[in-house]
Parts: structure tokens; C-alpha cells; sequence
């Protein structure tokens, strides 16, 4: 496995922070999408768009290397990789997306599900290390910083613990075991092809709690016809759309690219700027007023992200 250079950790880095654009411009579409459809409705549906996104893609991907002469041939253990990567990564991505649905769903705050998700940073750099994967003392750091920031950012009032919070905090852990899953896959399989079997896999595996709760119990009283009759309104359809292009077709297919150059700790951090560019939307798109200790919270996260990044350790020993 070849070392990844300056250049290109840094533009993979920036693929991730733009990942998180993506993901904080469309935690209102999420949201809004939940509540109309259902949580596992929306999941569902949401990722087999991404999905169908993708296939064009892979389709020319396809086209384009068939045409090099010089493209190494697939063999079958390559296959088998893709394979294997893309259910893990779907069956994690499910889990992950329907708990985060669910705790929105149950009642917690926006602000307070993007920091209890974004917790996924401290979960990242402890699972990694019983996998022999260290980070160093400034990215720690970073993280303390980052997590003080989100604080700032998210957290309203008192903070009190729920049981829609609780799922959150599971969600955060399974994304954890998601961005860790990526990075060992990341740079064995091609990333394109991966992300459209999770997405694959993802709806599957919601379709499964979508026909159980959001049509059975959600709808006992007139079955399939209530769900098909809010599933068909514009007002379902719109976040549905903007989630499944954007938020999974777009975004986490760029977080596979992202992360195949980048520690999955680095990655995490990284990431967790979703929160606030969710906030900045909201301030120049929808007015919102931003207050002091937003504003802080917002120069905290940065300022842990571009820390986390310099390479102190090899300055110290020089």
C-alpha cells in the first residue's frame, strides 16, 4: 500500500470537509423527510436513490477502463473485497441512519442530535486503538477542542439526557465502526462501486423496519394506502430527493474517495464540520440569528480541525 503524499492528503482532506457541506446543508431535508414519510421510509427510500445515482457512474467508470490498455485486470478476490466491503459498510450505514432518524423522530432537538451524533470523534481514536491505529497528541486535542466547540454550537439551555438521546449516542458509535470500516476498505476496492452496494444494502435492510412500523403501526388503520397517499405528496418528495442525490449519492460516495488518504481519526474530525456549516446554512439561507457562543463554538471546531492536521510530532523531532 503506497504512503499517500502532502498533495494528496490534502486534497482528499478537503473532499471531506466538503462532505460535511454537503451533510450540513441537508440535516433539514432529513428532518423534514422523517416526519412526513416515516424514518425507515425515508432511509429506504433515500438510499436506493443514491444508488440509482451512482449506476450512470459506474456505468461510464466502466467504459473508461475497459478502454486503457494498461488497466490491471479484475480478478475474483477483487470481487469478493467489493463485496464484502459494500454489505459491511450498508449494514453499518442502516444501523447508523435509522438510530440518528429514530432519535430525531422521538423528539431530540436538531442542535442536540448533531452533537450527540458528531461524538463519533472521540469513538474513532479509541476503537482505532485495538486496532494498532495511533493518534497523536495533537490530534487529541483537536478532538477535546472540537467536542467543546460542538458544545458551544449545539447545546441550548440544560442537557439532559432522553431515551431519543441514547439512540443518537448508539448512532454515534455505529458511525464510528462505519468510518473504520471505509478506511480499511477505502483503498483496496474502488470507492464508487463500494458505496453503491451500501446503498444497496442500506435499503434493504430498512425496507425491513419500514414495512413494520411506518406502514403496519404507523398506519394500522388503512395499511399501504395511507403510506403510499403521504409518501406521493411534493412536500415528502423534495427531501427525499435532496437527501438521496446530495446527502448519499454525493456525500458519503465522497467520503469513501476522502478517506482513502486521510487517518480515519483526522477523517472523523473532519467530518464533524458537518454541524457547522448546518448552523452557517441556517444563518444565510434561513436568517437565523447566530449568538456569541455560536460563534465561538464555530472558530473552536475549526480551529481543532486545522491543529489536529499539522504535523507536530515530526517538527518536535527535527
Amino acid at each position: 500500500m503506497h504512503t499517500a503524499t502532502t498533495k494528496q492528503r490534502i486534497l482528499h482532506s478537503l473532499i471531506l470537509v466538503l462532505t460535511a457541506f454537503i451533510w450540513g446543508t441537508a440535516f433539514t431535508a432529513q428532518s423534514a423527510g422523517g416526519d412526513t414519510v416515516g424514518p425507515y421510509t425515508f432511509n429506504c427510500i433515500r438510499s436506493f436513490i443514491g444508488a440509482a445515482v451512482l449506476l450512470p457512474v459506474i456505468g461510464l467508470s466502466g467504459r473508461l477502463q475497459t478502454a486503457a490498455s494498461k488497466q490491471r485486470p479484475v480478478q475474483q478476490q477483487d470481487k469478493r473485497l467489493l463485496l464484502i466491503g459494500g454489505i459491511a459498510c450498508g449494514i453499518a450505514l442502516a444501523i447508523a441512519s435509522n438510530l440518528q432518524q429514530m432519535g430525531i423522530y422521538f423528539g431530540s432537538t436538531a442542535g442536540k442530535a448533531g452533537f450527540l451524533t458528531s461524538c463519533y470523534m472521540l469513538i474513532v481514536p479509541v476503537i482505532g486503538l485495538f486496532f494498532h491505529k495511533r493518534s497523536s497528541w495533537n490530534v487529541w486535542a483537536g478532538i477535546v477542542a472540537a467536542v467543546a466547540g460542538l458544545y458551544l454550537l449545539c447545546i441550548k439551555g440544560d442537557f439532559r439526557i432522553q431515551f431519543s438521546d441514547i439512540l443518537l449516542l448508539l448512532c454515534a458509535f455505529v458511525f464510528a465502526v462505519h468510518i473504520l470500516i471505509i478506511d480499511y476498505f477505502s483503498m483496496r476496492v474502488d470507492g464508487v462501486c463500494m458505496s453503491c452496494i451500501q446503498f444497496l444494502v442500506c435499503g434493504l435492510v430498512s425496507a425491513i423496519p419500514m414495512y413494520i412500523v411506518d406502514i403496519r403501526l404507523a398506519h394500522a388503520a388503512d395499511g399501504i394506502a395511507a403510506w403510499a397517499f403521504a409518501l406521493g405528496k411534493p412536500d415528502a418528495w423534495i427531501p427525499i430527493l435532496y437527501a438521496g442525490v446530495l446527502s448519499c449519492g454525493v456525500g458519503y460516495t465522497l467520503q469513501i474517495i476522502g478517506q482513502q488518504n486521510v487517518n480515519p481519526t483526522v477523517a472523523s474530525l473532519l467530518l464533524s464540520l458537518e454541524s457547522v456549516f448546518s448552523v452557517l446554512a441556517g444563518w444565510v439561507i434561513l436568517g437565523e440569528a447566530l449568538q456569541g457562543r455560536e460563534v465561538l463554538g464555530c472558530a473552536l471546531i475549526f480551529g481543532a480541525v486545522v491543529f489536529a492536521q499539522l504535523p507536530l510530532p515530526q517538527l518536535l523531532h527535527k
